[in-house]
């Protein structure tokens, strides 16, 4: 059971407990509110649905950019007091495709490409994660997060700012590929590319719906 609805149901039982004992209406009022405040005192788990999430990422090179999606493959969220507690987020590096190259065999090339070794080596690494270690509570409605992502099994801090949705939840997250041994095409690990080079940064468009 949620320890929401848990701690709901044991209000009840005692105020009808308290209640046949002969306490006092205002006395029993201040005993819902005292009970309020420590339900409300403990993290709640909030389900995500991971087939309604988005994750978009975005490339660019010197010639243009490419983009397309990943797919969450599963989500755990703790919120208190309007503010993040925790959260994992794991990432089906798997599901990588390409929204932007209309032609089959182009895009199966790019993505073919970025589950190979020289970008996320997604057979070795399957999966991604993103750890929430830190959060402001949420003020008109944005919040500052600090995390922990994994790829290719190296973990680097991230940080981003996080907007608060009726639904859910969006972000930008700003992710510099070389420190996760993402070196295809980059110019600092690579001379004379051109018009070749690859920009170290990609970004992730993450909206979390939650229900």
């Amino acid at each position: 059971m949620n320890i929401s609805v848990y701690k709901y149901v044991s209000v009840y039982k005692q105020m009808l407990n308290e209640r046949k004992k002969g306490l006092t209406m205002k006395n029993l009022g201040l005993l819902i509110g005292t009970m309020l405040i420590s339900i409300f005192a403990f993290a709640q788990d909030v389900s995500v649905n991971t087939e309604l999430s988005e994750l978009k990422w975005t490339g660019k090179k010197v010639t243009g950019e490419h983009w397309g999606y990943i797919q969450l493959k599963d989500a755990s969220l703790s919120v208190k007091n309007n503010k993040i507690e925790s959260g994992v987020f794991t990432i089906d590096m798997r599901s990588i495709d390409n929204q932007d190259l209309e032609k089959e065999k182009t895009n199966a090339q790019l993505v073919g490409h970025l589950k190979s070794d020289d970008f996320f080596s997604v057979d070795k690494y399957p999966v991604a994660t993103l750890k929430i270690k830190e959060s402001t509570p949420f003020k008109n409605g944005f919040a500052e997060i600090k995390a922990d992502l994994t790829i290719k099994g190296i973990t680097h801090p991230v940080s981003f700012k996080a907007e608060q949705l009726v639904n859910g939840y969006k972000t930008k997250i700003t992710v510099d590929r070389t420190k996760y041994n993402v070196r295809y095409g980059s110019g600092k690990f690579f001379d004379n590319l051109g018009d070749n080079m690859i920009y170290d940064d990609f970004v992730l468009e993450v909206k979390i719906i939650t229900e």
